[in-house]
């Protein structure tokens, strides 16, 4: 079982970070506004919590999990270059010095 979780994929890409965070905001918005509104009306400040929450809920749902929508823009990694640091010696190195203030 812990072989098909290891193959689940757990990452975003920039642009489905910024639309997970705007759907994030704009439902736990819409979710105050609507449960305002209806606390309000209802003259119960328990349904609006309520309904925030469910809202919160909701959103949580729609942007935690890595889904495919937020997937859509991958980075394209440049290839490794080899530098060739075995090559070079510690003595063809300089040593920078600064000069002392007095």
């Amino acid at each position: 079982m812990l072989e098909h979780l290891s193959s689940l994929p757990t990452q975003m890409d920039y642009k489905g970070q910024k639309l997970a965070e705007q759907m994030f905001q704009g439902i736990i918005l819409f979710s105050a506004i609507v449960g305002f509104i209806y606390g309000y009306v209802a003259e119960q400040f328990g349904w609006t919590v309520y309904i925030v929450m469910a809202g919160f809920a909701f959103s949580c749902l729609l942007t935690l999990p890595p889904w495919p929508i937020y997937r859509r823009h991958p980075l394209k990694w440049l290839p490794v270059q080899d530098l060739g640091t075995e090559d070079k010696k510690s003595g063809d190195r300089k040593i920078k010095r600064h000069a002392k203030n007095n």
